[in-house]
């Protein structure tokens, strides 16, 4: 019997790549649309692809990302956090793109004692650049049940959300000399990790290993973003899959999010880099004048 040659091979496997990106658009499901990234078999897709497990212990976290990468999106993703003692521990849903120069939006979860708030410490990297650091305490427990989490990147703005209420916003400042997240695709990852150095108080509280192995879980997620296949987006102007839909042409919160926004942030953020001073002793970055 024949084989085919290399190139008749991908002729085949990249319409079957193209289709499984496009259904990932569509439709939810972990075994499809996830690869297991890392954690020598610490990370689990369970229930026909409709839960992710990752697991962390004295050895290893665990960590997945997309097959596909994306040029804005918005994703929802429902997780529930490491109950009892997760000091040290990070649980973390994420954008990224690749290389040092990356690109990064982030939702990481850190652990503390029983009884004792998660911090969600958010930040935004552009080519590389972070030190856009916001964190809050939610007002409620992450860990008895799953909760919804979603962050929304289109050329606008960067909106990050708990159970539909905003806690944060990034805004395309460009025309002002910020830097934004435009030029490069992202994959999402989710992983779970030691970060006992700095996570809980500043590193002051270790990871206790004894109560290990620790487990986060996710399911019930949604995408609805821009497929980035063969240095091109799917939702280019010159494509007849231009994207309509709000997520992706939002460039203001309304008046009402915008109120929850106030709100969250007068109650429940207890950090922002755009008032810490003493990091910033000539002037705070020109994204923390805006209104």
């Amino acid at each position: 019997m024949s084989t085919p040659s290399n190139s008749t091979t991908m002729l085949y496997l990249v319409p079957l790549i193209i289709m499984s990106c496009m259904r990932f658009v569509l439709a939810a499901n972990f075994h499809r649309d996830f690869d297991i990234l890392w954690g020598n078999g610490r990370g689990s897709i369970l229930s026909n692809g409709k839960i992710v497990r990752l697991s962390l212990d004295e050895y290893s976290g665990s960590g997945i990302q997309t097959k596909c990468p994306y040029f804005f999106l918005r994703i929802d993703m429902q997780i529930k956090l490491i109950p009892g003692n997760s000091a040290g521990t990070v649980t973390a849903f994420y954008l990224a793109s690749e290389g040092d120069k990356r690109d990064e939006i982030d939702i990481e979860f850190l652990g503390n004692l029983t009884d004792e708030p998660y911090t969600v410490h958010t930040n935004i990297f552009t080519k590389g650049n972070g030190s856009r650091e916001q964190q809050f305490h939610l007002w409620f427990d992450p860990t008895r049940n799953f909760h919804t989490y979603t962050i929304t990147w289109n050329p606008f703005m960067i909106v990050m959300y708990v159970e539909g209420t905003p806690i944060r916003v990034f805004k395309n400042m460009e025309s002002n000399g910020v830097p934004y997240l435009k030029d490069m695709p992202m994959r999402v990852y989710l992983s779970l990790w030691d970060g006992d150095q700095w996570a809980t108080r500043g590193g002051t509280v270790k990871t206790n290993w004894s109560e290990s192995p620790f487990k986060a879980w996710f399911r019930n997620y949604k995408v609805r973003g821009c497929v980035w296949m063969n240095g091109e987006s799917s939702c280019s102007s010159g494509s007849s899959n231009t994207v309509k839909h709000d997520w992706y042409n939002l460039k203001e919160l309304d008046s009402s999010s915008k109120e929850m926004l106030k709100l969250v942030q007068h109650k429940h953020m207890f950090y922002s880099y755009c008032n810490d001073s003493s990091r910033f002793p000539h002037g705070f970055p020109l994204e923390c004048d805006e209104k």
